[in-house]
């Protein structure tokens, strides 16, 4: 016969197996389970969300409900829903991050990828947006940076931007969780403007900053962002190299980069002006990905609309100029899928997975994934037995 105590203590250890979708921990690691009482075979669970208004309050008190009801013996379920105190939230984010600061320095394990181009207009946001959900795919921890502060594009392409509205990051206290999708956790200062009032989703305010303000909103999405423990961050650089590709270099010296480009010469020639930049802030060209790159026709025929080569030339005179060799990681074909799919905010690794381009980029990420990862600077976490 199981007793209450007995049933209690079940119920308690299945929700707290529970995880919060915004944090990505479980409840009871959280302190977000409160009591849980059984009167025979019906039990009440209590949970604190951190904040008013939550927006994953539904889908918390949904997965509660379900792993109530999943152990043994248990009747009906009643939750009881309330809201931590302050003092709740300063000792949880605390936890979460005990010292506020850079999380992603050269000691950090997070792999950290700018993607860059030379100029607009190339695909490089619909690249790395895509880029990113084929990585949380392979069951990577990743999250993605929209640093493109004139021309944010990442919300839109990842889908949290529908109806008119762009999802918004929740704020506990001096942290910010980010809208999650795909299981790609994303920001963007898209996210923080407001409606134009069309329906249509557009921001109004066009952002017109210069270095300092661009430099402090980058460095704010780097150390006020909560993004947990990741394995790969991307960042979707504006084209060029201005304010925004310096700042990124001064705070993330150790990253790499990849650099995006289509097949046309003047696309070609001003790419490289990306990844040498980057590279005098230390950071380490890892790749070059050709966009829009020749497709093949129902008939058979191929067409290569912006020409050819110009992957591998921006390749070979970075290449040239550096101390190690610059692969083509990816030739990703013209494709309206593609097209389409960012229009309607559907990643087309999700929505068209056998698509060429979606194939392409599905083995770019693979290719990423398989790169070693650089360890110099880092501290590793052990240290030599005396």
């Amino acid at each position: 016969m199981v007793t209450d105590a007995t049933l209690v203590e079940r119920v308690r250890e299945a929700v707290g197996r529970v995880s919060d979708p915004e944090l990505r921990r479980p409840l009871s690691e959280l302190d977000m389970v409160r009591g849980i009482e059984a009167e025979g075979a019906d039990v009440r669970v209590g949970i604190a969300l951190t904040i008013v208004g939550c927006p994953a309050a539904d889908r918390i008190e949904s997965d509660v409900r379900r792993a109530a009801e999943s152990v043994e013996g248990v009747g009906a379920v009643t939750i009881d829903v309330g809201v931590m105190t302050p003092a709740e939230r300063k000792a949880l984010t605390s936890r979460l991050r005990p010292v506020r600061g850079m999380p992603f320095g050269p000691e950090s394990l997070t792999r950290v990828i700018a993607v860059t181009s030379g100029k607009g207009g190339v695909g490089k946001s619909t690249v790395t947006a895509n880029l990113a959900v084929a990585l949380a795919q392979r069951g990577l921890a990743v999250g993605l940076i929209d640093a493109d502060v004139h021309g944010f594009s990442i919300p839109p392409l990842l889908g949290l931007a529908k109806d008119g509205e762009i999802a918004q990051p929740t704020r506990v206290d001096q942290l910010m969780l980010p809208p999650v999708a795909h299981g790609v956790k994303a920001i963007s200062i898209g996210m923080f403007l407001q409606d134009d009032g069309t329906g249509s989703g557009a921001r109004t305010g066009a952002v017109a900053w210069r270095g300092p303000m661009l430099h402090r909103t980058v460095q704010q999405f780097l150390t006020d962002v909560y993004f947990g423990d990741l394995d790969v961050l991307l960042l979707d650089m504006p084209p060029g190299t201005g304010d925004v590709a310096i700042s990124v270099g001064q705070l993330l010296p150790h990253a790499d980069v990849l650099v995006v480009t289509t097949p046309q010469a003047a696309a070609s020639d001003v790419a490289v002006r990306s990844g040498l930049v980057a590279r005098q802030t230390g950071q380490r060209v890892i790749g070059v990905v050709e966009n829009m790159a020749a497709m093949t026709l129902p008939d058979g025929t191929v067409m290569d609309l912006f020409g050819s080569g110009g992957g591998a030339e921006v390749a070979a005179a970075l290449s040239a100029d550096g101390d190690h060799d610059v692969p083509v990681l990816a030739s990703i074909p013209l494709s309206p899928a593609l097209r389409a799919s960012g229009d309607a905010g559907d990643p087309i690794v999700v929505a068209h997975p056998d698509d060429p381009a979606a194939a392409e980029v599905t083995r770019l990420a693979e290719r990423i994934a398989s790169q070693p990862r650089r360890l110099a600077g880092r501290l590793l976490p052990f240290a030599p037995a005396r």
